[in-house]
This record gives structure tokens, C-alpha cells and sequence, in this order.
């Protein structure tokens, strides 16, 4: 697989041992994701720089999108998204033809699926949600996803091979409703990187980066709150869905024009289908807010 040139903020990133952690945490969270670990992001670079797919594991709301977007910023390359659902089909990974008019005649045109044109234009494409899509249609880019970088278009018969700087991240959220394993052929095609809920002063930091909320002690009540959250995933006692930080940031916005306790009313606790579950995180909220 071809290597992917590094722009200098992430060589430095990675060669410069002395460079102080304050600036580095400030060159990612400029990409709008500051990770649980450094190691997270060295490694995930380390592997696109090599050429390698990266495939992002992890709960609903964890961060994926996010990294995966932290990622293409860094790298100075755009990304072409494909979101992975049980209608998947070639056209949605490759593109479809459609009539047009030339000089008033009417011809047929191919237009270019994301797959197409980052292989062509040598940028990022993200697969979210890569085990929601149905096991017979993901084998159609397996030769995109190894060392081959090449896949032939089923609409037009043109052989399509990445130029340079083309890389593959994935994402995944396992044992979901829809989902599939995914299998061995495909998984050993990525390096796998394990993405855990953000905690602590890295979501304190993120709630002050990305919300409208300003409040230093309900920023505290809000990060407490989710680390209850995600202890009482771990115990079963919730859903995952209830750990979001997508929907805890959301309960952040909205508490800066409502009550707290209506903000996670809305973000959070509505989107519960369990009672059991709807009154264990009201309670949550009424010890904190």
C-alpha cells in the first residue's frame, strides 16, 4: 500500500518528543476531537500513514465520527462518507448512471459514488457503520481495502486504482440491532482501534470547546453525570445509548436556555425506550441538578 506524506503539524506531532503536551492537545482538539489517550491518535496516524485502513470501535456516541474527521483534518485531506445501512448497494459505494443533455442530445452519464472519487482524488473515505451494511455487498471493495487499491466499477467497467493519499476508515458499534459480524476476511483488512467514552477533564474540555455552555460548575455536574452514566453501562444497568456524549453535549447546549434537569430530559432520557431505564437516569439527574 502506498504511504500517505504527513503535513508537518503531524510530523512534529509524532518526531517531537520535546514538543510540549499543552500544544499538542491543542493541534487535536483543533480537529474537534480530543481523544481518552494521545496513544489513540499517534497510532491511528502511524497507521494511515502506512497505508493501512483503520476500523474505530466503540459504543454509539463515543466519538468516531469525530476522530474520523479529527483525522482528515490533520491530514490536510478531505473525506468522502458512506453511511452503511441494510440498502447499501453498489450504487450507494460506486454511483449510478443518469440521463443528461449534450449540444441538446441526450446521453448517458456516470456519476461518481464516494468510493470513485476518493480512489481518484486520493483522499479519506469513512464507512460508518460498516456492520450494518449486508454481508454480500461489503466484498465488492475488498480489493479497495488491501494492497491491490483497486476495484472494477460493475456500471462502467473501468478499472479504478487509488492515487496517492487515498485511506480507508471504518466504524463500527457491535451487538446493535441490524448489525451483522463482521467476517474474518474483512476485519483483518483494518487495524483496529478500540474507542472508550471520554471522561473526566478531557470532557470537561470538550463540553467548554464545543457547547454553549460556559458554566464551570455545571460543566462538573454534567461530566459527573456522565461517568454515572457509563459506570451503570458497564453494570447493565442502561442501555449504551444512554452514555452518548453526543447526547450529553446536546443536554449541555440546551441547558444554557433550560433547566438542566429538561435539557437530559429531552437529549437523553426521551430517547430511552425502557421505563426502568427513563427513571434511573431521572434520579441521576435529580441528585445532581
Amino acid at each position: 500500500m502506498t504511504a500517505i506524506q504527513l503535513p508537518k503539524a503531524v510530523q512534529e506531532l509524532l518526531e517531537n518528543n520535546k514538543k510540549q503536551t499543552t500544544d499538542r492537545e491543542e493541534l487535536i482538539r483543533s480537529g474537534g476531537y480530543l481523544p481518552p489517550s494521545e496513544e489513540l491518535l499517534i497510532d491511528a496516524i502511524v497507521a494511515l500513514s502506512m497505508g493501512k485502513n483503520i476500523l474505530l470501535k466503540g459504543p454509539t456516541g463515543a466519538g468516531k465520527t469525530k476522530f474520523a474527521e479529527t483525522l482528515s483534518s490533520l491530514f490536510e485531506r478531505p473525506m468522502y462518507s458512506v453511511n452503511c445501512s441494510v440498502d447499501l448497494d453498489a450504487e450507494s459505494l460506486m454511483g449510478f448512471k443518469t440521463l443528461a443533455y449534450e449540444e441538446e442530445k441526450q446521453t448517458i452519464q456516470f456519476v461518481p459514488g464516494p468510493v470513485t472519487n476518493a480512489m481518484k482524488q486520493g483522499t479519506f473515505l469513512y464507512i460508518d457503520e460498516i456492520n450494518m451494511a449486508k454481508p454480500e455487498t461489503l466484498p465488492l471493495i475488498n480489493g479497495v481495502l488491501d494492497y491491490r487499491r483497486t476495484i472494477t466499477n460493475p456500471f462502467t467497467n473501468e478499472i479504478v486504482t487509488a492515487v496517492e493519499g487515498f485511506g480507508v476508515i471504518a466504524a463500527i458499534n457491535e451487538g446493535y440491532i441490524g448489525t451483522v459480524p463482521l467476517n474474518e476476511a474483512l476485519k483483518n483488512r483494518f487495524i483496529v482501534i478500540d474507542v472508550p467514552y471520554i471522561q473526566g477533564e478531557q470532557l470537561e474540555q470538550l463540553i467548554a470547546d464545543t457547547t454553549n455552555l460556559a458554566d464551570k460548575q455545571l460543566i462538573e455536574r454534567f461530566v459527573t453525570l456522565s461517568n454515572d452514566l457509563i459506570t451503570a453501562v458497564s453494570q447493565g444497568k442502561l442501555a449504551e445509548d444512554a452514555a452518548s456524549i453526543r447526547a450529553l453535549l446536546d443536554a449541555c447546549d440546551l441547558s444554557t436556555y433550560l433547566p438542566p434537569k429538561r435539557a437530559i430530559l429531552r437529549s437523553i432520557v426521551d430517547k430511552l425506550d425502557e421505563d426502568r431505564e427513563k427513571a434511573f437516569v431521572e434520579n441521576l439527574a435529580d441528585t445532581l441538578f
